[in-house]
């Protein structure tokens, strides 16, 4: 596990500046994203990647947003009882990075940062950060790997 603590470190430094970056650099998203707002990166094939900053006060794209204090509390359980109750893999590490980069920014601000927007030909995706995706990648890496586990025990 410890050769994983190099990116982990780097992935939670790369959300903090990030997020930093999107407050100080990113006029707050009021009303309308790219291109009438925000920042553009690409547009490649009906893919578009632009940079929007927003306040998201509840958990997954905004959900129960009038629930901060509540979230936060829960928030701090689940990384609690990651680091301390389930077996250390990677992708169970990257999900606690994840979290732990969004409680940094409750902390901070009072709410999580959001900035990276994707639209999929039409599909405006939910806007997110790095350390959404660590959560997302890790929960995937988790889903794909847990079959493999029992199939090996099962052998």
């Amino acid at each position: 596990m410890k050769k994983w603590w190099p990116l982990l470190f780097f992935l939670l430094a790369l959300d903090v500046a990030t997020k930093i970056a999107a407050i100080h650099w990113i006029p707050p998203l009021s009303y309308s994203p790219y291109p009438f707002g925000g920042i553009g990166i690409f547009s490649f094939g009906g893919i578009t990647c632009s940079l929007n900053y927003i306040v998201n006060t509840g958990a997954a794209w905004g959900m129960f947003a009038g629930y901060s204090g509540l979230l936060f509390a829960i928030r701090t359980l689940i990384i609690l009882g990651l680091v301390f109750f389930v077996p250390k893999r990677f992708p169970i590490w990257l999900v606690v990075t994840g979290a732990i980069g969004n409680a940094i920014d409750y902390c901070l601000y009072g709410h999580v940062v959001d900035f990276l927007h994707f639209t999929f030909w039409g599909y405006s995706f939910p806007i997110f950060n790095v350390a959404d995706s660590c959560i997302t990648i890790g929960v995937l890496a988790l889903l794909i790997f847990s079959g493999k586990d029992k199939a090996v025990k099962a052998i």
